[in-house]
């Protein structure tokens, strides 16, 4: 048995009670943190709070070498476990998959997502959102400028009048040591941690994104799920220049407002009423 659990959003409090009970039920736990991760908790705190050992895998553990794991769940009840809802922005369909041809039963438990959650922050309508998108450290896509990924989805988006969620970057194993890192801390792309992984926050995000788009109403969502989540509207160029304190952080670009949703952007994020696109 393969059960993938979603753990929420923040912390090991932040899990489903069925995911709970599922996973201290298991002879044993996996895990992966490079797709997201919780940052109010570590892995010891989780193994202490649901009574299990749990082995992290990198990506290649999980999508290319997941043979040990199928094997596992061949005679015993295994857990996987995710950040946020464990099938959303991932690709553990293919690890579902390749149980299912071992003939391994699997279930599915979901958790909060940060989309979901970036909705009932902001107000903002979740059927009003379009395709998301992901904007990458300038280093890991090797281009000038915005990639097209980033900038197809927002022009598509802001032309049927769509809300866009837009991830920001997370690179897992930051080695700061390394000549390209060092090169990469001076160039102030993100928030470093002392566990080496690495965030981009929402201040460099809308600085990337002044490239294209200066004047354009962002939306900050950060932490969301934890006690002090933020929530905060300007342009892209004011957003650029304000902190918004520890990760993880992504940004929402509004499109067309219906008036309800207009209000909860001035009432919850401090938004501009004339800088809104309001139908």
């Amino acid at each position: 048995m393969l059960t993938f659990i979603g753990l929420g959003l923040y912390d090991e409090r932040s899990i489903t009670v069925e995911g709970r009970n599922a996973l201290r039920d298991a002879d044993r736990a996996y895990a992966e943190f490079y797709t997201s991760k919780l940052i109010g908790t570590s892995v010891s705190a989780l193994e202490d709070a649901h009574g299990i050992e749990i082995e992290v895998r990198d990506r290649a553990g999980v999508e290319q070498h997941p043979e040990d794991v199928l094997e596992a769940a061949e005679d015993e009840h295994v857990a996987f476990l995710t950040a946020g809802d464990t099938m959303i922005s991932t690709t553990h369909v293919d690890l579902r998959l390749r149980a299912h041809d071992r003939g391994i039963e699997t279930r599915v438990i979901h958790g909060v997502t940060a989309q979901t959650a970036t909705s009932s922050l902001t107000g903002l309508q979740n059927y009003r959102f379009g395709k998301a998108t992901t904007l990458p450290f300038p280093y890991a896509h090797g281009a000038d400028g915005l990639p097209a990924s980033v900038t197809d989805t927002i022009d598509d988006n802001r032309a049927d009048g769509l809300h866009t969620v837009v991830y920001l970057d997370i690179k897992v194993g930051y080695d700061p040591t390394s000549s390209q890192n060092a090169k990469r801390s001076g160039d102030n792309v993100g928030r470093e941690r002392a566990e080496g992984d690495e965030y981009m926050t929402a201040d460099v995000g809308a600085d990337l994104l002044t490239a294209e788009y200066p004047d354009l109403v962002g939306v900050v969502v950060a932490r969301a799920g934890s006690p002090d989540p933020l929530v905060e509207a300007a342009t892209m160029t004011e957003l650029a220049e304000r902190s918004f304190g520890d990760p993880l952080h992504l940004l929402v670009i509004p499109g067309e407002c219906h008036l309800l949703e207009a209000d909860a952007l001035v009432e919850l994020a401090g938004a501009d009423r004339g800088t809104l696109d309001v139908v």
